[in-house]
């Protein structure tokens, strides 16, 4: 209950800061979404040439691309700091989080929220609205899916970015890795070759935020969702357990900030 209460407590807070630029707020949600409608705009040129790629139509392919982008939103709404925990190593900042009684993993995930992120959860959720069968029946189904994609994110972001425990500096490796998942993530896994599917269900998980949801939308299977689960919630109990590893490594920034 504490930690809901921390988390609920940051989100509304980062929220009514984020609203007091109203302008600005919508603004930035207006442009993402704008940006995201221009990557879909890519895919309906592809499949105005082609009717189905490696058995996929355009409606499941931007069933596919809400899921990415509503997991993605929600995953940067909600902990904004995930994909930028190896600049935190590096420039000291967890001090603040390891003086606070707080989970400091939670407490630096949850304490920035980014605003653009929610065009993406908006435009995966308008886009499924219009391009998936039977939208409103399967609305919960989608929402929890998008929660699962979110996690794989979240965990994702942490376990890169934690080799900066080790290696130092990896901040421009941490955003590269999650460049990639995000990007694998919106295109079909069967459009690959064997060996790179293969990666993108280990290495990369992005057939778990993108290709499997989509699927499970079109086609559910108690099975598949009960893998997707199990990935979710095992990324996640990696992801913790790895920060916590690195944190017995964690030299202090000697930084020292009063925040109010």
């Amino acid at each position: 209950m504490k930690t809901l209460r921390l988390v609920s407590g940051y989100l509304r807070h980062n929220l009514m800061s984020a609203m007091a630029y109203r302008g600005a707020f919508l603004l930035q949600v207006f442009g993402m979404a704008l940006n995201n409608t221009m990557l879909l705009f890519f895919w309906w040129v592809l499949f105005s040439q082609l009717p189905t790629l490696r058995g996929w139509t355009m409606n499941q392919v931007m069933t596919l691309y809400a899921v990415v982008a509503f997991g993605f939103g929600l995953a940067n709404v909600v902990c904004g700091n995930a994909f930028l925990v190896a600049r935190l190593i590096v420039r000291g900042d967890l001090d603040y989080y390891l003086a606070l009684p707080a989970d400091p993993l939670v407490h630096l995930l949850v304490s920035r929220m980014s605003v653009s992120a929610w065009g993406d959860a908006a435009f995966g959720l308008v886009v499924y609205l219009l391009a998936a069968p039977n939208p409103w029946t399967n609305l919960p189904l989608f929402l929890l899916l998008g929660v699962l994609a979110g996690l794989v994110f979240v965990a994702f972001g942490v376990l890169v970015g934690s080799l900066a425990f080790w290696v130092g500096n990896a901040d421009n490796l941490a955003a590269q890795a999650v460049n990639a998942l995000s990007t694998f993530g919106i295109y079909p896994i069967e459009i690959f070759p064997s060996a790179v599917q293969w990666l993108l269900y280990t290495l990369i998980p992005a057939a778990f935020v993108g290709s499997m949801p989509a699927a499970l939308l079109t086609e559910f299977d108690w099975g598949r969702l009960g893998v997707l689960l199990a990935v979710a919630g095992g990324s996640t109990l990696a992801a913790r357990l790895v920060f916590q590893w690195g944190l017995r490594r964690y030299e202090s920034g000697n930084l020292v900030i009063v925040r109010g």
